[in-house]
């Protein structure tokens, strides 16, 4: 083949790797494994937009990098095929999502494999088939049947629990539970009936159920994720969403915070999701508090701070909006004004609301606390950036000591008490408290920070009024959603408790329904389902599993996908151990990362995972936005039954226009194809058009790219136009594979012209014969070789990918200007870029007469003697003007540089006869000359 014909070339490759399972793995002890994972894609109905494959071209030229240096890779490909927006689909057309989402994950596939990735698809899974979650189903019966022993800090079974309770009560058990379990003794709890046993265990078992705030969407008849509400509105519709008390499956993620901390000290994750990570853990040492309610003995409201030290300055409590005690808390004169703020804030999402520091919002209650230290009553507040999950639902405001609280009180006209004798002004309070004396309490008078803190903790402990306390702001996580398109929970309910079903009876199937929605009477999908009860009697769950569910272990399944029975074999897991590269998104900080460590950490608790963490080191690649292109419409010309009119870019100013975005697909290089543009849009299928030199020139900007705003490339387009292996190398080649960076097709024809200029070093340009040759190469093309090899490794290495495109560049630009194309050197050029251009790279491998695929090559030796120069060309300055180069020998003297320097005739020349005053050798830099 003479031409590069990209289209046959990788038509052709793709078949070949298809039949011959290249990228096929299985465990091989005999060589190092390195396992690269990409987080599986949510297969949506649009399919893959250029942005999408950023990440995986970037695991993919790692994976085959690393298979060339002798590694035994797992790159693995599958699909997060549960969620919301097939069950939206579903309701609107009346369509079972699993046909939705089969036909959604065909078109995924076939444009992932038109990209040539080397993924193993015989290890492909699919969260949504029933061979997967019979697995997700059967760990979370294993979270239900183990509890977390403080002790022994790692999960135990609940019947190491029972059979502790039967001999001696909970006396001398150490572990994580709800903190409203009471003391019992072995006698009490065999009094028990064992509903009573049974919902005493709830408050120590990893999964139970619960009550939570939730985001609850009416109109979706569902709990959403805070990732799934923007704004107070749900992300998929625009619909409302409340906080709203609800009965919910939960897990006990808290049980595992500090092992959670503590883990990210050993992973090569960024720190910015470290640091996320921590903050939405959020440990925190400190005190309990209570605070007695003005004419009410039933009551406390109990507090958590980390600064009781400055007890004394506080001037107000605020309280959640959620809190149980607004009810009673709140005063007929305030009673509107509460209930308007309560539903206010329960239309705003928990994101929101954290992060919304300037902006303050409040409302008395009317009713007051008593500061236990002083007998002070303070107001008693609601606010919303105080959340009713998180710790009490109540903190107190000490404006002296805090700048939310400051602010806070400065609103609303309440008292600033200063602490400290050393208090200068307000800003400098909080380092203050730690540098100076008390001087206005009682029990603290003079003493500093430590010594203050240690004495009222023990006071409250005392008096029964508090005690010492670490606390977290992580909640338990909720593990349930009214949908129908998830995993079934494997449970049933006898006598109104929860049972988990017989391991034999896995996997719980999703039951046939009539329709997708809630029933008439406010139950889930499920409820709907006809004659579907547990052994024809007992009602299941009717909540099925969150999308975390199977994204918190599916790079298990991986090792071993056909397993039906076991997730994964010891011998699976125990050679591919854990992930060494994973690439996704920073979006999932707070929830699949973190929640997929947690069910990691307690498999490894029960043994059946070798490594705490799974994933040792995670990249988040950034973002590709979109280029939006506008044409811009007359005014004049807009009104029914008018001919639009639109001006070119630069001529837009003579006229008052209104800018509409243009699908980007029919723009080339900002010109509009003005037939294509008639054609998209039946109202401008009779525009008219003022032009510049002919042209339609559109304007631009920089946007995310999305439907919304016509701008989405579909990479099957650029793959058919330019090659997949063209795409390849340009989205690397946009910049930094983390920063987020614009998509512009205006640049991509210099990757395909590089990729052009690559094949003719094999083939001439004018009669189409093979010029390779295995005459020896010179110093020069070993140069240009080896400096490229060396520059490769070390940008795949360090995930440099944008600059290696370019390394590519240079190379094939000297290579071009030596007329070299000697077998010896294009071969290994051919080896480093195989990871980036696979396609092109097979074909000419092929061509150097190799029989086997590119991947089965080894990555070339460097050679750093190939980049030490032999000689150096100085230049001759003569009294501070170059005018003359002379070479030398790399390794030569000076004093013989100095002598061959005088003796020559330009030099001669310049000298005029005379004798140098001084000759200076700077060695591979300049000889000064000085008359």
């Amino acid at each position: 083949m003479s031409e590069y014909n990209f289209r046959e070339i990788e038509k052709r490759w793709q078949q070949r790797w298809e039949e011959q399972q290249t990228y096929r793995t299985d465990v091989d002890a005999s060589r190092p494994k390195y396992y690269v994972l990409d987080m599986f894609p949510y297969p949506s109905g649009a399919g893959l937009h250029v942005g999408h494959p950023l990440g995986y071209i970037a695991s993919d030229i790692v994976s085959r990098y690393k298979r060339l240096q002798g590694f035994n890779v797992l790159h693995p490909m599958g699909f997060d095929s549960f969620g919301l927006p097939a069950e939206q689909y579903a309701i609107q057309t009346g369509q079972h999502p699993a046909v939705t989402t089969e036909n959604n994950i065909d078109t995924y596939i076939s444009q992932l494999k038109k990209i040539g990735f080397s993924y193993d698809w015989s290890r492909e899974v699919r969260t949504s088939d029933p061979k997967f979650y019979k697995w997700t189903q059967w760990i979370f019966m294993q979270l239900f049947n183990h509890y977390y022993d403080k002790d022994a800090d790692k999960a135990l079974p609940i019947s190491k629990l029972t059979e502790h309770f039967a001999k001696q009560g909970n006396c001398g058990i150490n572990a994580v539970c709800d903190e409203d379990t009471p003391a019992f003794t072995a006698a009490e709890w065999n009094a028990m009936t064992d509903k009573q046993q049974q919902e005493l265990l709830f408050k120590y078992r990893l999964t139970m159920p619960d009550e939570a705030y939730v985001n609850w969407c009416a109109a979706l008849g569902s709990v959403l994720s805070n990732d799934e509400v923007k704004d107070g509105v749900s992300e998929r519709g625009g619909y409302p969403v409340e906080r709203k008390l609800m009965k919910q499956w939960s897990m006990r993620i808290t049980a595992y915070a500090d092992r959670l901390l503590d883990g990210l000290n050993e992973i090569d994750w960024s720190d910015s999701i470290k640091e996320q990570q921590r903050n939405w853990i959020g440990r925190s040492q400190g005190a309990s508090v209570q605070f007695a309610i003005e004419g009410n003995n039933d009551n406390l409201i109990e507090v958590f701070t980390t600064r009781v030290d400055t007890i004394y300055g506080v001037s107000f409590i605020v309280l959640a909006p959620e809190h149980e005690f607004v009810s009673f808390l709140t005063t007929p004169e305030q009673k509107t004004e509460v209930d308007t703020y309560v539903k206010w804030a329960a239309s705003r999402s928990e994101v929101d609301r954290m992060s919304e520091v300037k902006k303050v919002t409040g409302v008395f209650t009317g009713s007051y606390a008593i500061n236990p230290f002083n007998g002070e009553k303070v107001p008693i507040y609601l606010a919303d950036y105080v959340l009713a999950g998180y710790g009490t639902g109540a903190v107190m405001g000490v404006p002296s000591g805090d700048q939310r609280d400051w602010n806070f009180a400065t609103h609303f006209s309440l008292p600033i008490i200063p602490i400290l004798d050393s208090q200068k002004d307000m800003d400098k309070q909080a380092d203050a408290t730690k540098e100076g004396r008390y001087i206005n309490s009682s029990i603290i008078n003079g003493m500093e920070y430590k010594e203050a803190t240690a004495t009222l903790i023990k006071w409250l402990e005392e008096r029964g009024l508090g005690k010492g306390k670490v606390q977290y702001r992580l909640r338990n996580a909720v593990f349930s959603r009214q949908r129908y398109w998830g995993e079934p929970v494997p449970v049933y309910y006898k006598d109104g408790l929860p049972q988990l079903i017989d391991e034999q009876d896995l996997p719980l199937l999703l039951p046939e329904i009539d329709k997708y929605l809630p029933t008439e009477t406010g139950e889930p999908p499920l409820g709907r389902a006809e004659n579907w009860k547990y052994k024809g009697q007992y009602e299941y769950e009717l909540s099925t599993m969150p999308g975390w569910a199977g994204s918190s272990w599916y790079f298990y399944r991986y090792m071993d996908p056909q397993n039906d029975s076991e997730f994964a074999s010891k011998e699976s897991v125990d050679y591919w151990q854990n992930v060494d590269l994973y690439l996704g998104g920073s979006e999932h900080a707070t929830g699949h990362l973190l929640y997929s460590r947690f069910w990691n950490h307690f498999l490894y608790d029960l043994g059946l995972v070798p490594q705490k963490e799974y994933a040792k080191k995670l990249i988040n690649q950034g973002m590709i936005l979109g280029r939006s292109n506008y044409v811009y419409r007359v005014k004049s010309s807009e009104g029914e039954g008018k001919n639009p009119v639109f001006v070119s870019y630069n001529l837009r100013k003579e006229y008052e226009t209104t800018a509409i975005h243009v699908d980007v697909n029919i723009v080339e290089n900002d010109e509009l194809n003005v037939e294509a543009f008639k054609k998209w849009r039946p109202d401008f299928q009779n525009a008219e058009f003022i032009l510049e030199d002919g042209k339609y020139i559109c304007g631009w900007e920089i946007d995310k790219m999305s439907k919304r705003y016509y701008n989405v490339v579909n990479p099957d387009d650029i793959v058919a136009r330019y090659g997949a292996d063209t795409l390849r190398m340009y989205e690397m080649f946009l910049g930094p594979l983390t920063d987020a960076k614009p998509w512009n097709t205006n640049g991509i024809s210099g990757v395909h012209n590089f990729l052009r200029k690559l094949w003719r070093l094999f083939y001439n340009e004018d009669n189409g014969n093979l010029l390779v040759t295995d005459a020896e190469p010179t110093r020069e093309e070993l140069k240009s070789l080896h400096k490229t090899i060396k520059k490769v490794a070390d940008d795949i290495e360090n995930y440099s990918f944008n600059t290696t495109v370019s390394a590519f560049m240079i190379c094939v630009n000297e290579l071009s200007s030596q007329k070299c194309s000697k077998r010896a050197i294009l071969s290994d050029l051919i080896v480093i870029l195989s990871p980036f251009a696979p396609h092109i790279a097979e074909e000419l491998w092929s061509i150097l007469g190799h029989a086997t695929s590119v991947t089965k090559a080894s990555y070339p030796v460097f050679n750093a003697s190939y980049l030490t120069e032999d000689s150096f060309e100085y230049p001759i300055s003569i009294n501070g003007k170059v005018r003359i180069k002379m070479t030398f020998p790399a390794d030569a003297l000076p004093a013989d540089i100095e002598q061959s320097v005088l003796a020559e005739e330009t030099v001669q020349k310049w000298l005029e006869g005379k004798a140098p005053k001084k000759v200076i050798v700077v060695p591979k830099r300049i000889v000064n000359v000085v008359v």
